[in-house]
C-alpha cells in the first residue's frame, strides 16, 4: 500500500497537480505554488485567445524552476512578487515575448489579400481567424516558417511566412507615417499597369490597406508591404484619411455594409469577404465602418452597453448585437455560441450557413424560432467605450 501511495504522489506531482504529498528531504510545502499561478492567470490572462501566460513550475532535484512563456511582463512580475511575498523559492526561467531571436523585427504587415491565421503553426491546424492585407500586427515568436502574431483586436494566432512581412521599429514608423489607400469594393484586383483587365498583381478584398505612391490616370499607384507595385482603379478605393472621415455613417452605414455580404458562405474562422463565421461577420461590418471590436462572440458579449435580456426587441436599435446560446443553470455556466446584428423591422442579419436575414416576428416568413428560443441578450457596441473597442479615427492602428 505504501508503494502505491508513493507512486500516486509521483505521478500527480509530475503532472503539476501538486496535491499535498508529504514533503521529501525537507522540501517546503509552500513550494507547491499552483494556486499562485492560477490566481495571476485569472487576473491577467483569463482569455487565452488574447493573452499568453503559459507558466508552470518544474521540479529539478530539490528546487522548482519557473518555466514557460508569456507576452505579459506585468503578469510575470506580479507572479514573482506574489511568490517572493510568500517566501517561496524558485529559479526564474520564464521566456518573455517577443522572442529575442526575432532580432528586433517584432512588427509585421499582412501582405496578401486575406491571410488565414491558424491555431497552431501548420496548415492543417484549425483556422482561428483571418487578417486582411495591410493589417499591422505584433510578432511574438517564430516556429520554422510560421510566426505567432497578435492582431489589432489582440487575437493570438499563427501566420505562414508567405502572408507577412517583418519590420523593425524604424521600418514600422516609416510605413505608419506614409499616405495610404483603402480598398472599398467587396472584391477586386490590383494591376501591373494603370488599366483594368491587364496582368493582375494581386486580388483584393474590402478593407485592404496599401501604401499610396501617386495618382496616375484615374488609378492609385500603390505599394504592397512586400514592395510589389500595383495600380488600383480610383472608383474601387479611397484615401485612408478620407475613408476615416466618411466611415462614421451612423447605424445606417452598418446596415448597408452588412447587406453587401448577403449570401456569403459561412466559414469557421473567417473575417473577410472570402467567408465569415458569425462573429467574424459582425467584426467585419464594424471594421468597414471604422471600428475594431473583439474577435469572438464570447468576447463581444462582454463589452459595450447592455440593451436587453427579456426579448424586448422594441428597445433595440440598428447595429445592436444579439447573442444566442445556452443559459446558465445551477450546474452549468452560460455559453455564448452565436451572434447577429439588428437591422430593424424585427429582423437581424447573421452568418449561419450563409449570411442571411432572420426575423423575431413569429408571423414572418423568415421567422427564426430556433434562435429566438436560445436568445440571451443584446449589447450595443457602436460608438461605445469598453474592453476591446477601438475607434480607428482616434487610434494609431494604420497611421501615426
Amino acid at each position: 500500500m505504501r508503494a502505491i501511495i508513493v507512486l500516486l504522489c509521483f505521478f500527480v506531482s509530475f503532472g503539476f497537480c501538486f496535491v499535498s504529498c508529504r514533503p521529501l528531504d525537507g522540501e517546503p510545502e509552500q513550494a507547491h505554488f499552483k494556486d499562485e499561478i492560477s490566481e495571476i492567470k485569472e487576473a491577467y490572462a483569463p482569455d487565452k485567445q488574447v493573452a499568453l501566460f503559459q507558466i508552470a513550475p518544474e521540479k529539478q532535484g530539490k528546487i522548482y524552476v519557473l518555466k514557460g512563456e508569456s507576452n505579459l511582463p506585468e503578469a510575470v512580475s506580479a507572479l514573482k512578487e506574489k511568490l517572493t511575498a510568500k517566501n517561496i523559492s524558485y529559479v526564474d526561467s520564464v521566456q518573455l515575448l517577443p522572442n529575442a531571436d526575432l532580432a528586433g523585427k517584432t512588427k509585421g504587415l499582412i501582405t496578401i489579400s486575406v491571410a488565414n491565421l491558424r491555431s497552431n503553426p501548420k496548415h492543417s491546424a484549425e483556422l482561428a481567424t483571418q487578417a486582411t492585407l495591410g493589417t499591422p500586427v505584433n510578432v511574438l515568436k517564430r516556429d520554422g516558417e510560421w510566426y505567432l502574431i497578435q492582431t489589432p483586436d489582440r487575437y493570438l494566432a499563427w501566420v505562414d511566412h508567405g502572408g507577412i512581412v517583418l519590420m523593425d521599429e524604424n521600418q514600422w514608423k516609416g510605413w505608419k507615417t506614409g499616405p495610404k489607400v483603402m480598398f472599398t469594393e467587396t472584391y477586386g484586383q490590383a494591376y501591373e499597369t494603370p488599366a483594368d483587365n491587364t496582368k493582375p498583381i494581386s486580388d483584393l478584398v474590402a478593407g485592404n490597406v496599401l501604401q499610396l505612391l501617386e495618382e496616375q490616370e484615374g488609378y492609385y499607384k500603390v505599394q504592397f508591404p512586400d514592395a510589389r507595385i500595383g495600380y488600383i482603379n480610383m472608383v474601387a478605393a479611397v484615401l485612408y484619411e478620407e475613408w476615416l472621415k466618411g466611415a462614421d455613417n451612423g447605424v445606417e452605414g452598418l446596415v448597408r455594409t452588412s447587406k453587401r455580404f448577403m449570401g456569403l458562405p459561412y466559414l469557421w474562422g473567417g473575417t473577410s469577404s472570402k467567408g465569415v463565421d458569425c462573429s467574424g461577420y459582425t467584426k467585419t461590418i464594424f471594421f468597414l465602418n471604422g471600428m475594431v471590436i473583439p474577435r469572438d462572440a464570447s468576447q463581444q458579449v462582454h463589452t459595450g452597453t447592455l440593451v436587453d435580456t427579456l426579448k424586448n426587441f422594441d428597445a433595440l436599435q440598428k447595429g445592436d448585437l444579439l447573442f444566442f446560446g445556452r443559459k446558465a443553470t445551477d450546474s452549468t455556466a452560460e455559453k455564448v455560441v452565436h451572434v447577429g446584428m439588428w437591422i430593424g423591422n424585427n429582423e437581424f442579419i447573421h452568418s449561419s450557413g450563409k449570411v442571411h436575414v432572420s426575423s423575431m416576428d413569429d408571423t414572418a416568413e423568415n421567422f427564426d424560432a430556433f434562435n429566438k428560443d436560445r436568445y440571451l441578450r443584446t449589447k450595443r457596441l457602436w460608438k461605445q467605450e469598453g474592453q476591446g473597442l477601438l475607434q480607428l479615427s482616434q487610434a494609431s492602428v494604420f497611421r501615426d
